[in-house]
């Protein structure tokens, strides 16, 4: 770092400009609005007419302008202009500033006459790659304008070092939020897997006994476990499946008009057929209108709030609204049961996420409402959950009349 005491070219740059450069690198979220800033600043009492900053690439030893400024003369000549390219290359090799001047012609063309000032970014002998300054037509840079310059440049240096240390630390937690993120997935989907594959391995091996004999009623209990958990099994895999297709964007809507009360009768009935001690109401309060949807994807949402409902309101009805006017339909799923924990609410439609104090015989691996949510979300609607504890719980689901894209 340039040496700042009893300097008399950095005596120019007020003292509260010095305070504010700092404040500026040590503050920064991102560097390329801190290095405006900073450019702004210095300019008041350093001139210059283009700044470049070349970044030196590690991986294939070479240096990527990202970052280049016309604020003075040539303005508007944008790239028939210098920008110090041949400088950078020489200040890459030998790592020290270097200043090239062109003779000056006062007659001829100043944006021909470029005086370059090329600095390198070093910081703990590290390279990181060059800040040029370039001034058309003159004046010729002083020893005292050069020290200035690298002043400048060890701060900028400071400022990349700082982002590149932000980056750097950001894909650390992201990577351990990765790995977190398949720990959890790897150990929720074997207890899911191995539960329904534990019961129809376990009856089956009965069923294939030979020591003992089991008369019809029992072997039908035993198949209709089988069948059940078979169903369940093939549920978990759907909605891994749909869930590693949203995350991928590779899930496709098939929009088409689609009348949500038929729909959505349709979905109760095969709600009433797995829960046939529930029940269910459907209230709209006029016909309907067609809206464009995926008829299948919006059954899918319909369904899983139903069995939601059914599995976690055991023995209250559930009523079912739908409004609709010029613009979007509202529909309403409200169930009458012991409701949600507020520490459980913001967290709902997360992937994965289940109640610490759900009971053991909900199964589920936390997809449903996270795959309800993308698909709402699909059809440029909007999902929503109210409830409170003891008071029940009302899942609201919003969709646009019409869709401003057909597939996602």
């Amino acid at each position: 770092m340039p040496l700042v005491d009893k300097n008399p070219v950095l005596e120019e740059l007020h003292i509260k400009h010095l305070i504010t450069i700092s404040q500026i690198v040590t503050e920064a979220e991102e560097w390329k609005p801190a290095l405006d800033k900073i450019v702004k600043l210095v300019r008041t009492v350093f001139i210059f007419d283009n700044l470049v900053l070349y970044l030196y690439n590690e991986t294939d030893e070479n240096m990527d302008v990202v970052y280049a400024r016309a604020v003075g003369r040539g303005k508007t000549s944008g790239a028939e202009i210098s920008w110090g390219e041949a400088i950078a290359s020489q200040v890459q090799k030998t790592r020290r500033t270097i200043v090239e001047e062109v003779p000056q012609d006062k007659q001829g063309d100043r944006l021909q006459q470029p005086c370059t000032l090329a600095v390198p970014l070093i910081l703990n002998n590290h390279f990181l790659g060059v800040l040029i300054y370039i001034r058309f037509g003159g004046p010729s840079f002083t020893a005292e304008n050069i020290q200035l310059g690298e002043y400048i440049a060890w701060h900028i240096s400071l400022l990349i070092q700082r982002q590149k240390m932000l980056e750097t630390n950001l894909n650390l937690e992201n990577r351990n939020k990765m790995f977190q993120f398949q720990d959890d997935f790897v150990s929720t989907i074997s207890h899911d897997l191995r539960t329904p594959l534990g019961c129809i391995k376990g009856y089956t091996t009965t069923l294939l006994r030979n020591d003992t004999q089991w008369d019809p009623q029992t072997q039908h209990e035993f198949l209709q476990v089988i069948d059940d958990e078979t169903d369940h099994l093939q549920h978990l895999i759907d909605n891994l499946l749909d869930s590693a297709r949203l995350q991928s964007g590779q899930m496709q809507m098939f929009f088409q008009p689609v009348l949500l009360d038929h729909l959505l009768a349709d979905s109760i009935d095969r709600t009433r057929l797995h829960f046939p001690e529930i029940k269910l109401t459907l209230e709209n309060s006029a016909p309907l209108r067609p809206v464009q949807a995926d008829p299948n994807r919006l059954a899918q949402v319909f369904e899983n709030i139903l069995a939601n409902a059914a599995k976690y309101a055991p023995n209250h009805p559930i009523l079912v609204t739908l409004e609709q006017d010029s613009s979007q339909v509202v529909i309403n799923v409200q169930d009458q049961g012991p409701g949600i924990s507020q520490m459980d609410l913001p967290h709902l439609f997360k992937r994965f996420y289940r109640s610490a104090g759900l009971q053991n015989s909900v199964h589920g691996a936390g997809l449903g409402l996270y795959i309800c949510q993308q698909i709402v979300k699909a059809h440029h609607g909007e999902i929503a959950v109210k409830s409170q504890e003891g008071n029940g719980t009302t899942f609201s689901i919003t969709l646009p009349c019409e869709q401003p894209c057909q597939v996602i």
